[in-house]
């Protein structure tokens, strides 16, 4: 059989997947042995022979004594898959069988088929190989019979977004793909949302039913807030509110309309969803904080209230029905977006809520936002640089919340910085880094994207060219973790903005100079 040299690739993946503790107590580490001692005897039943080795996982003992010892196998090091066993003994030790699929033993073999042939025999699409190929024994084809395999790791995307990692085998004799393996397991369902259509969502089953929570992303979750309240004085709570987390029957969420109080977790659901796969994928960060540790939501929250809120003490965002005459339910995609993009300025930079850096602070959010809707591709919500659009109501009168071309035609915000921004309130200071940021992306002037029509001014008369919606976004984000702080105002954003800017293009690029122009164009600089 042919060794190879080393058992973990560059990708860190491992042939030899970590086993489960070791027996602990004394009658599990006895039976252990019993059952290991047992095997000598039985080596026709379980297919034992030279060159392999047993490793116990698992000892399970029954009332009477009798136990069920659980082992993997290795052939010559290499670990055969599909080759797990279980053998059952009496109190006293006695064989009362095996478990096990594994149709002969394995046999001494060299691959004739080459690492790079398998490889380029597993990626399939738009996968991609991730890590070496290493070396195993499969047995898990439908005729259980072991063959030498290479297993080569592939990752991409399942349908609907969901990250997927899969290890295929390929025969090492015959180059033929034996068996793929995806090892992203969900429950794939899908609900019908107010705001985006119907929508894929990845659901945790629970017994008979289904949760409305994400184990691919955190355990991320959405919960009924039952039309109640946080009762808080100062910093402390009394009482939340609850997060009863949603469940179904048939993995088929929502209706699409009220009606149905499922619907608008549909939509917080999938907004934190799409958030989480945006951060992951342009910026690599793994959740709000980073350490791959999902939040909550809470929908249905009050009765008529018609806003939506991050709060870093529950690590969670919160969402009302709104007030049915200016505002609807706020869980669209930007709205969730928003939301969880104020965990992520508080656990990086943690702009203080007042002043020019709550300014910045709910300019970030509705940055993060427009870059999510973007990046979401939904269309029943394409990417726009409005903020809000979905949830207003006739009764408000006008199209969205806040404008990021020209942010004054909400009647508030600051299209650009004057000495009385630091006195307003933050969602109306954050017009200026609004402002600024769609000048970076897009430029300023009159122009047309995904049917909605802009005409951004300057404050100094000059002509912005955009340097794109991705760069501009990236530059935001690193100026945000890398060298924003609590107290960072509009003079030292333009300077964070333009370290970034350096770090990531360089002092003489366009990127760079775009930068400033953009801030001169509102008057910072």
């Amino acid at each position: 059989m042919y060794k190879r040299q080393s058992t973990t690739s560059a990708a860190g993946f491992t042939a030899k997947a970590p086993s489960p503790p070791e027996p602990r107590s004394s009658a599990a580490r006895q039976a252990a042995q019993r059952a290991l001692d047992a095997l000598a005897g039985h080596a026709g039943e379980v297919r034992a022979g030279d060159g392999q080795a047993f490793k116990v996982v698992r000892v399970l003992l029954d009332r009477d004594g009798a136990s069920h010892t659980r082992m993997t196998r290795t052939y010559d090091g290499l670990p055969v898959l599909g080759g797990d066993i279980v053998v059952h003994q009496s109190a006293s030790g006695a064989w009362r069988g095996s478990s096990g699929a594994l149709a002969g033993r394995p046999a001494a073999s060299r691959p004739e088929v080459g690492a790079a042939t398998a490889e380029k025999r597993a990626v399939a699409g738009q996968r991609k190989a991730e890590g070496s190929p290493v070396l195993v024994v499969e047995a898990r084809t439908a005729d259980h019979r072991p063959r030498l395999a290479w297993r080569v790791q592939t990752v991409g995307r399942q349908a609907g977004g969901t990250p997927s990692r899969v290890l295929t085998s390929v025969d090492a004799a015959t180059g033929k793909v034996l068996l793929r393996e995806e090892m992203i397991r969900t429950e794939a369902g899908d609900g019908k949302s107010l705001y985006t259509g119907t929508v894929p969502l990845e659901t945790t089953r629970s017994g008979g039913t289904y949760q409305l929570k994400d184990p691919s992303r955190g355990g991320t979750y959405t919960g009924d807030a039952e039309n109640e309240t946080d009762l808080c004085v100062l910093v402390w709570c009394l009482r939340r509110a609850p997060a009863t987390v949603f469940t179904d029957a048939d993995n088929h969420w929502g209706s699409g309309t009220t009606a149905n109080r499922a619907t608008v977790a549909v939509d917080a659901q999938f907004g934190t969803s799409m958030t989480w796969d945006f951060y992951k994928k342009v910026f690599g960060r793994s959740g709000i904080n980073g350490d791959g540790k999902g939040s909550f939501n809470r929908v249905h929250y009050g009765d008529g209230y018609a806003n939506a809120f991050w709060d870093d003490s529950c690590f969670c965002m919160t969402y009302g029905d709104g007030d049915g005459t200016n505002l609807g339910p706020l869980t669209s995609l930007d709205v969730a977006a928003h939301e969880m993009s104020h965990g992520v300025t508080s656990a990086t930079a943690n702009l203080t809520y007042s002043g020019e850096p709550g300014g910045l602070n709910e300019a970030t959010s509705d940055i993060m936002a427009a870059a999510v809707e973007f990046y979401a591709g939904n269309p029943a919500d394409a990417g726009d640089y409005l903020v809000g659009e979905e949830v207003v109501l006739p009764g408000f009168g006008r199209r969205a919340l806040r404008f990021m071309d020209r942010p004054s035609r909400d009647g508030s915000s600051h299209d650009a910085w004057s000495a009385e921004t630091k006195n307003v309130d933050v969602h109306y200071s954050s017009g200026v880094a609004n402002h600024f940021f769609y000048l970076l992306a897009e430029g300023s002037g009159a122009k047309t994207i995904n049917g909605v029509a802009y005409d951004s001014p300057t404050s100094n008369g000059s002509t912005v060219k955009g340097i794109g919606r991705d760069a501009a976004t990236r530059i935001w984000y690193r100026a945000l973790t890398t060298y924003m702080t609590s107290s960072t105002d509009y003079k030292a954003a333009r300077v964070a903005t333009l370290a970034a800017a350096k770090d990531l293009h360089g002092a003489g690029s366009t990127q760079y100079t775009t930068v400033a122009a953009a801030w001169s164009a509102v008057n910072v600089g």
